[in-house]
Formats: C-alpha cells, sequence, structure tokens
C-alpha cells in the first residue's frame, strides 16, 4: 500500500486520535470517543460485542463522520507476570490492574495474572485518582508503568516504578526504573529494599552495642581507653562488613 502522510494529528488522551489523511478526516479509538462525536456504531455492534467477548479490546475507525471498521487488539501477559503476582502475594501484598482497556477485556487478563482487584475503563487521570483514593485509605502505594498515560499515576504514587522498556516521560516520572524491562524487576527491587532495611536496622546495632558497653566502662576506669577505642574501630568494620554481605545477593535464586 501506498501510505499517505497525515496532517493535523491530534491526540485526545485516554481517548484515541484524528487526523486528515489525503481529504479524508479519520478518527481512530474507543467506541465511547466516536460515540461522543456522534457517530453511529450500529452497523459495528455485533462485531464489537463477538470481539469483545474474546477478550479483544476494540478500537472504533471512522472516515468523514462514518463507521467504518474496527480494529481488535488482544493483550498478552509480559514474561513473569504470573510468577510475579504471585511473589507479591507472598510479600503479603495486593495488586490492582488500573486499565483503560473494556472490563471484559481486564477481566481476562487478571485472572490469568491471578489479580486482586480490576479498575477498568480508567482515563489517565482517573489512574491517579485511584491511587489517592487507596492512599487516604492508609495504604501505602507502588505504581507499575510504562506508558504516557502512566505518568500522572507514577508521579502521584509512593513508589513509582518505570519498566525501561517504556516511553521516557514515563521513566523520568518514576522513582525506580527497571533498565531491562523484565517485569520480576519489581520482585527483585521489593526483596533487595528488605535486605537493605534489614542491614541497616543491623548495623545500627552493630554501631550503638559497641559503644554502649565499651565508652562507660572506659570511663569507669573498668577498661582500657585502648580497648574502648580499639572496640569503637571493631564497630565500624562489623558495619562495613555487613553491609556489603547484600553484594552476595542473587535475584536468581
Amino acid at each position: 500500500l501506498e501510505l499517505t502522510e497525515s496532517t493535523a494529528f491530534e491526540a485526545i488522551p485516554g481517548r484515541g486520535v484524528r487526523s486528515h489523511v489525503g481529504e479524508a478526516e479519520l478518527l481512530v479509538g474507543s467506541p465511547a470517543l466516536l460515540q461522543r462525536e456522534r457517530i453511529d456504531l450500529q452497523p459495528l455492534t455485533k462485531a464489537q460485542t463477538k470481539l469483545e467477548a474474546e477478550g479483544k479490546t476494540v478500537v472504533a475507525v471512522a472516515g468523514d463522520g462514518q463507521a467504518v471498521g474496527l480494529i481488535a487488539l488482544r493483550d498478552q501477559l509480559k514474561n513473569g507476570a504470573r510468577e510475579t503476582v504471585a511473589r507479591l502475594h507472598e510479600f503479603g501484598l495486593e495488586v490492582v490492574m488500573l486499565t483503560g482497556d473494556k472490563e471484559g477485556t481486564a477481566r481476562a487478563l487478571a485472572e490469568q495474572a491471578g489479580l486482586d482487584q480490576v479498575q477498568a475503563e480508567v482515563l489517565p487521570a482517573q489512574k491517579s485518582e485511584a491511587i489517592r483514593a487507596l492512599q487516604e485509605q492508609g495504604r501505602v502505594v507502588a505504581m507499575v508503568g510504562d506508558g504516557v498515560n502512566d505518568a500522572p499515576a507514577l508521579g502521584r504514587a509512593d513508589i513509582g516504578i518505570a519498566l525501561g522498556t517504556g516511553t521516557d516521560v514515563a521513566m523520568e516520572t518514576a522513582d525506580v526504573v527497571l533498565v531491562s524491562g523484565d517485569i520480576r524487576g519489581v520482585v527483585r527491587a521489593i526483596e533487595l529494599s528488605r535486605r537493605t532495611m534489614s542491614h541497616i536496622k543491623q548495623n545500627l546495632f552493630f554501631a550503638f552495642f559497641y559503644n554502649s558497653v565499651a565508652v562507660p566502662a572506659a570511663a569507669l576506669g573498668l577498661l582500657s581507653p585502648m580497648i574502648a577505642a580499639a572496640a569503637m574501630a571493631a564497630s565500624s568494620v562489623s558495619v562495613v562488613t555487613n553491609s556489603l554481605r547484600l553484594r552476595r545477593y542473587d535475584p536468581a535464586a
């Protein structure tokens, strides 16, 4: 096919796009967008219902104000998605899907992945509001995303995690970027952060234990100041050595 250059391109956030191709004005997006533009989708209703029943996301196409066809998309679970959700459940975490897809499509994917909740047909701003609602319930929320529409939610979450294979705006907004784009990196990031916090607490014990015992003993004349100084140095060695144990962390284990 010879492709004609598009002009007057307009992106409608969370809905679709509008553009001129040749002499025709094209509108491509969700069926709700075309209905909002008062385009009759009745001739395509039967096909739309069939495709959505198969768990596909339907994109409608209109030319010069007339519905001309449908595009069916089927999302695939990322490699390791089911495994990642299972591990997050082991951590005692609840996993929620926020998506702009239709309810049926979203629930089909959520069932495959083993998710706890699904909020479908959510616009970009509504994703951010959904996270705010969870935070108002006293929950700490981490958001994982990779698209332009995920950026507001990534910024709103307590921890924004972007996939390195995603859009630049998502990576700029997030607190953590998984460079490889592997969704299993979410589990590794949580495991490593928990290990790090555990080591910090252990190091605080080492730092205070030596000094709390040796310094008062030296002040009371029960211990040589040289031994107290050596104990203080030993506490520093213990802290550094304990921290270096993190280098043995194997994310594949």
